[in-house]
């Protein structure tokens, strides 16, 4: 009798979903289809959490900005957004259902300067010029980092998981790229047509190539990697097709952070000691300040633009803040973040407020032919800049804790690992993280799912292999014995 209701009642609720959303085709509103592709992933959400998280990461690269989607004046990413603030939602449930969580995860040193971080978003989305805006971008921050920090964690005790992140992550980058080569191609591979033709996948070309050359270390390792030898036509493959995306996107931030981040690998490579690191960082801050006038006179004598389609001019004009209107417009927006905090120095205007507040604070001597007050330009170009106008003072110094944990726990680890694939992906995982961090600096992509994706993945990998590195190593080794 139980099961006769059951069915009953299933083929009632199938019939009336059938006759409503017929009603609302026939008035020409779909969205009600959408209806039961949302129970699944739902239902997935509660018995398969795993293979949701890998389809996000898989749909990431190929994900959707619909800007008339806006909520607070901020664009959603689709698929990914949504199904992020539901694993969000969930997660929190079963957390109070079960009130536990992984100890050591929940207890670890990079954990702990999360919880600052997001603590500290959250008392200044209270004193927010724009309220709706920062509590949108509170929400963001706070899936991403609950997926791709708290849950891949613990996928990741799996060292198989951490190989799988990286070929379902770069797969649909490579088809993107290869896209965007093709369609980049019929303009001749000209500039201009560089800063749009990764659309719709991806807004400009600067998170292209950002992306691209975070990942691109990431594809070495596969390329590298012994157990990979039999698919080494194919990540070959991959590698040319990323290089060269990296390449066309014309992107100088992304040249400059994998010259960076390679120049860090060094450090690795030569186990460097951090007295050394310390004592040539510092000789080169004393070089830069005593010879400042100098330096900024030499810059100015450049007069090579951006717009260049010969790749040698496109670097050189890299160093032009003379003439060039992008390298100016970045200085025009740091200077206007900066006003920005000496006004509200302690709470800043509020998370994700910069790109709606700037305008006034915008010098005439600083203006471009591309400067606007609209907000429609991008931002603070700048993961430490734009934070500090935002946030006040404590905004970029939480995010830095986290960045001066990734990097004490990864050195740690590599140089106490024995020579292992363990030890590779943390090496390889630092180097693409450093790519990030180099472009962060004259840009800032955390807002995107593209690069959020990544981003808090890396450092839940190397908190993964921090806190299980023994099972991974033992892992490894019955790999190697089959």
């Amino acid at each position: 009798m139980d099961n006769a209701l059951k069915s009953s009642w299933v083929l009632i609720l199938t019939f009336l979903f059938i006759m409503a959303n017929s009603a609302l085709i026939a008035l020409e509103q779909y969205w009600f289809s959408l209806v039961p592709f949302a129970l699944v992933l739902v239902i997935l959400a509660f018995v398969a959490m795993d293979k949701l998280m890998w389809f996000i990461v898989f749909t990431t690269p190929l994900s959707l900005n619909l800007e008339e989607l806006e909520f607070g004046g901020v664009g959603m990413f689709l698929p990914t957004e949504p199904l992020l603030f539901g694993i969000l939602l969930i997660f929190f449930l079963k957390l109070i259902y079960e009130k536990q969580f992984d100890k050591e995860v929940t207890f670890h040193v990079v954990s702990k300067s999360i919880y600052f971080h997001l603590a500290w978003i959250l008392i200044t989305v209270i004193t927010s010029t724009l309220p709706l805006v920062s509590v949108k971008f509170f929400l963001a921050r706070a899936w991403f980092i609950v997926a791709f920090y708290f849950i891949a964690s613990q996928l990741f005790k799996n060292l198989k998981n951490i190989r799988t992140f990286f070929w379902v992550y770069l797969i649909p980058l490579s088809m993107v790229a290869i896209y965007t080569f093709v369609h980049h191609s019929t303009y001749g591979f000209a500039e201009r047509p560089a800063h749009w033709v990764m659309q719709p996948f991806f807004k400009d070309h600067t998170v292209y190539g950002a992306v691209l050359a975070m990942m691109f270390p990431i594809l070495l390792f596969l390329l590298t990697a012994k157990r990979y030898a039999k698919y080494r036509l194919i990540t070959s493959m991959m590698t040319v097709v990323l290089l060269l995306g990296i390449i066309f996107s014309y992107g100088r931030a992304a040249w400059i952070s994998l010259v960076a981040a390679f120049a860090v690998s060094l450090i690795y490579i030569f186990k460097l000691k951090r007295s050394f690191i310390l004592s040539v960082s510092g000789l080169v801050l004393i070089f830069a300040g005593l010879f400042w006038v100098d330096i900024i006179n030499v810059l100015e004598k450049n007069e090579q633009d951006s717009t260049s389609e010969n790749l040698t001019e496109h670097v050189q004009s890299i160093t032009n803040i003379s003439t060039d209107a992008s390298n100016l417009e970045r200085i025009n927006r740091w200077n206007s973040a900066l006003r920005m905090f000496e006004e509200k120095p302690l709470l800043g205007w509020g998370p994700g407020t910069y790109s709606f507040q700037y305008a006034p604070f915008q010098s005439s001597e600083d203006l471009t032919i591309i400067s606007t007050n609209a907000g429609d330009m991008g931002n603070a170009h700048s993961e430490f800049i734009g934070p500090l106008a935002e946030m006040g003072v404590l905004g970029p110094i939480t995010f830095i804790i986290i960045i001066f944990l990734f990097y004490k726990k990864s050195a740690n680890l590599y140089y106490t690992l024995p020579k292992s694939e363990v030890r590779s992906i943390v090496f390889w995982v630092t180097l693409a993280f450093t790519s990030y961090i180099i472009n962060g600096t004259l840009n800032n992509f955390l807002d995107t799912d593209k690069a959020s994706v990544p981003f808090w993945a890396f450092i839940a990998i190397i908190v993964s292999i921090d806190l299980w590195k023994d099972k991974m190593l033992s892992e490894e080794k019955k790999d190697l014995q089959k």
